[in-house]
């Protein structure tokens, strides 16, 4: 859920905000006349974006996307800037076969797409047309996959695909500062397609399903669901159904905290304490130490956090048990189809 904020800081952000919304609007004026140049690859290029800053879920869905067209014979590649990372330039976080870079060389989410990903290659770079170019003289895929690319229009793309989370409240969708949007929601036109996120979560609100439909864009639902399997850091692997009835502490990292915890209340577990922190997080000893030397926590059974957090918290938590626990984007039956026939259509 979107703070609200109060009177007076609304007012002392107002010159801010004005400040964001101009240059985004002529950023996007001048892409739409030709003053800035959009450059295209010669390869077919899909892009998976949001309008709101995280949460959105473009992790599991450039996931599940890549390993559909590997499934139905095509060379995916995916692109990201690799937000977060301490490097610049173009770095190779995985060639398909092993990881090149860490997650501070290549970004968090990158380098968790890299450990999901066999034989998909996974590169960063800021500057998306530079990476691409470089991605189809390395390694020659057949497509490539554009990670968090809506506002990135310096790349041309052939399917444009926006995700908005169904547990965002109508207060989300106003432009930043205020809210959680990037750019004004009827630049939504730009988009091939909408798709709400964790449907199995929430249904997204009235009012803001309205402005969506406004817009006259095809719109799928998707779900947000658990794996099967827990795994740690050192590859020890549990099912899900030991974990109902245990106290578990459970944090996170993300950009929507809440899906995370909603998740994990669903197993079935008792939860005895929770904590969460910025998206991308870059965490320190003496916050594990914390989290570790609550009293509370001397009767925990488990610690529970995201498969993005886990490699980076793994080398404080020492013999404490500490998984991971999976998510998998999901599209409706109806949805599945609807998007792999747009994809097909897009690639020819």
């Amino acid at each position: 859920m979107t703070p609200s904020l109060s009177g007076k800081t609304r007012y002392l952000l107002f010159p801010l905000a004005l400040f964001y919304w101009g240059a985004v609007l002529w950023r996007n004026l001048f892409y739409t006349i030709g003053f800035f140049v959009t450059r295209r690859l010669p390869v077919p290029v899909i892009s998976v974006g949001n309008l709101t800053v995280g949460g959105t879920g473009k992790t599991p869905a450039v996931i599940y996307l890549a390993q559909k067209l590997q499934e139905n014979g095509f060379k995916p590649a995916v692109l990201s800037r690799g937000y977060g990372r301490n490097t610049t330039g173009t770095v190779v976080v995985s060639d398909g076969d092993r990881c090149h870079s860490g997650w501070e060389d290549g970004g968090d989410e990158p380098h968790l797409m890299a450990k999901r990903l066999s034989g998909i290659p996974v590169v960063v770079d800021e500057l998306r047309y530079r990476g691409g170019c470089f991605m189809v003289e390395k390694f020659h895929p057949d497509v490539i996959l554009l990670d968090d690319a809506f506002q990135h229009r310096a790349l041309a793309r052939d399917l444009d695909i926006v995700l908005l989370n169904s547990q965002d409240s109508p207060e989300a969708y106003k432009m930043l500062p205020y809210g959680k949007l990037r750019e004004p929601s009827f630049h939504l036109r730009r988009a091939d397609v909408v798709i709400w996120t964790k449907r199995n979560l929430s249904r997204p609100p009235v009012s803001v399903r309205s402005r969506v439909e406004r817009q006259g864009l095809p719109t799928l639902s998707s779900r947000l669901l658990t794996e099967q399997e827990l795994r740690s850091s050192d590859g020890m692997v549990m099912n899900l159904a030991e974990l109902k009835g245990k106290r578990v502490f459970a944090f996170c990292g993300v950009g929507d905290p809440k899906s995370f915890f909603s998740i994990v209340e669903q197993v079935g577990v008792d939860i005895i304490g929770r904590k969460a922190f910025d998206d991308h997080h870059h965490y320190n000893k003496e916050e594990i130490e914390h989290i570790l030397s609550n009293p509370k926590n001397t009767e925990v059974d488990y610690f529970i956090t995201t498969e993005k957090d886990l490699f980076k918290v793994a080398p404080y938590f020492g013999s404490y048990k500490l998984y991971a626990l999976g998510v998998e984007f999901r599209p409706t039956r109806t949805g599945e189809k609807e998007l792999l026939a747009m994809v097909k259509e897009a690639l020819g």
